[in-house]
């Protein structure tokens, strides 16, 4: 991390077409920090060229650190909250093997925050609107205690990391929608709030 970013937590890539076109659909992972974190309703500027993506993501929120070996009903038992997250990946220049993929931080370039709540995120729509226009939707999963494991043992297969408490994970994207220049996004996941986003 630079300077004076503070860790947030990971993200992990699935459902991304571009990832998936490179490596098929084994998951990968990402991290957060504050310095690709934005407040609803900010500005996002992308470099001359960006091709940008808008994704709707459950965040979990983890309570325990979690250790690459955990059962799934420890894993489950971890989450302590959920939010929304709005994600922007830029796919403009894709890279040709996994080793690129890491190197980019999967496409990530900015992301937003709901304040979590306490609640099971479990079987929840996630919506994405740009311009007030709904442009696609997606159900989330029902158990998310296997992405929690899933991101804890690729922390450790990547170098030693661990799941700590206080992190959050991006689940994947429920939504993956281009964007450009001028557009208003919201995202949004029923019973968990909503977050906004303009880009510059």
């Amino acid at each position: 991390m630079d300077g004076g970013e503070r860790r947030i937590g990971w993200k992990l890539g699935l459902n991304f077409p571009e990832v998936e076109a490179v490596i098929g659909r084994e998951p990968i992972i990402g991290y957060l920090t504050t310095g690709t974190l934005l407040a609803t309703g900010e500005s996002y500027s992308p470099r001359d060229g960006a091709q940008l993506r808008a994704e709707t993501e459950v965040a979990l929120v983890i309570g325990e650190d979690v250790a690459a070996d955990a059962n799934a009903d420890t894993a489950r038992a971890a989450i302590v909250g959920a939010a929304v997250a709005l994600e922007i990946v830029d796919v403009s220049r894709p890279p040709a093997d996994l080793e690129g993929i890491v190197v980019e931080n999967a496409f990530h370039r900015a992301f937003v925050l709901s304040p979590a709540r306490r609640i099971d995120p479990s079987r929840r729509e996630g919506r994405l609107l740009v311009n007030g226009n709904l442009r696609a939707s997606a159900t989330a999963g029902a158990d998310h205690g296997d992405v929690v494991r899933a991101v804890a043992q690729l922390l450790a297969a990547a170098g030693g990391e661990q799941l700590q408490r206080g992190d959050h994970i991006l689940c994947g994207a429920l939504t993956h929608v281009a964007i450009q220049p001028g557009d208003e996004i919201k995202a949004e996941i029923q019973t968990l709030g909503a977050v906004t986003l303009k880009i510059a």
